[in-house]
């Protein structure tokens, strides 16, 4: 390594710093003269930009800040064309001086604490990013429920801002209400949302690999062990990914009445047309299906099933139309295995397996 590659790696000093003016660039009381003082901090070198790189990720991980590109958190703070043309040419020692001097003017303005600019950042961090979290709790009070369903039974949830759920058989869910946001979290089985408009707080819900986002709208979602089914019966959804590769944006679409997608760990399924029979089945109890492939079937029939059913590889693929009942879920795996012809092998007790026929 050369002195110049030793010199744009971060060191902990670096990182202090960084840290500090993420700080300063959250607060209130930040002046242009601050802001000047990071712009000219973060023109400074390469590794003044990647520690701030590196601690604005770590308030992101702890939800205290939002990892995104500098001149769309903080604008007025990137240097300007002048400035970085300027700031390219060598510095004689009177303006380095001068830097120095203006930097330590402004840096004094700041009024942080002392205890900020030393000791490991990682820490400093943190212990900011509770700061802010209490403060938020503090002037937001969170309202959290939790709402569940036993094998066999379905309920439906009155919501404090007017939104209803229906929650179907073996399913469970978490809610977060703030005067900001509507949170709510599947933590499995299906839900069907009927979501009251309030166009300054979002509702949102967290499925699998799924993130949904609406202000006011009609959709049913459905966790599976590899997918997220989201199905919507009026208005528009967000769907995206949870979750994407480092340094990829996550694939999002938007969904309107009688559609419905997929997103697994592979990311988004093509969208595809849906009816609110379909999507609203359940609540009828009733399975319906359409051209389904035999897995999907077998996925949604095992919420309801004592003994879980699956489809040998050979014929998981065979489509399935028709409407069963969900009265007796055993004889509707019958049914489904005489519709299509298939045996059922019960050897092993837990599992139900669906196969050929033998000639």
């Amino acid at each position: 390594m050369n002195p110049q590659e030793v010199q744009n790696v971060p060191t902990e000093d670096r990182l202090d710093q960084a840290c500090a003016w993420i700080a300063a660039l959250r607060s209130d009381a930040i002046s242009p003269a601050d802001r000047r003082a990071f712009a000219a901090w973060m023109a400074e070198s390469a590794a003044n930009r990647q520690a701030f790189d590196e601690m604005a990720e770590l308030w992101g991980d702890l939800g205290a800040l939002s990892h995104m590109p500098l001149d769309t958190l903080y604008p007025e703070s990137v240097p300007s064309a002048d400035y970085r043309t300027s700031s390219n040419s060598a510095p004689s020692k009177s303006q380095t001086r001068a830097r120095a001097t203006t930097s330590a003017t402004d840096n004094a303005g700041w009024n942080l604490p002392q205890w900020l600019m030393g000791g490991s950042a990682v820490a400093a961090c943190l212990g900011i990013a509770l700061w802010i979290g209490n403060q938020w709790l503090q002037q937001t009070p969170v309202q959290q429920q939790m709402y569940a369903t036993a094998v066999g039974e379905t309920r439906t949830v009155a919501l404090p801002d007017g939104s209803e759920v229906k929650l179907n058989t073996n399913s469970e869910l978490i809610v977060n209400f703030s005067r900001e946001e509507r949170r709510t979290q599947l933590l499995r089985g299906e839900a069907y949302f009927d979501v009251a408009r309030q166009t300054s707080r979002p509702f949102t819900v967290a499925a699998g690999s799924a993130n949904i986002r609406v202000l006011g709208t009609q959709f049913n979602v459905e966790r599976n062990p590899e997918n997220t089914r989201v199905s919507v019966t009026g208005g528009t959804v967000a769907v995206s990914e949870a979750r994407t590769a480092r340094g990829l944006q996550p694939e999002s679409v938007k969904l309107t009445r009688n559609q419905k997608v997929s997103v697994s760990n592979s990311g988004l399924s093509d969208v595809s047309r849906t009816s609110a029979e379909e999507a609203l089945d359940w609540t009828q109890g009733q399975l319906v299906f359409d051209e389904t492939p035999l897995e999907e079937a077998l996925e949604e029939l095992n919420r309801y099933l004592k003994v879980p059913a699956a489809a040998a590889p050979s014929v998981s693929d065979q489509t399935l139309s028709g409407t069963f009942e969900l009265t007796d879920p055993e004889s509707t795996l019958s049914a489904i295995a005489t519709a299509l012809d298939l045996e059922q092998d019960q050897s092993d007790p837990n599992l139900t397996l669906l196969s050929p026929k033998p000639n």
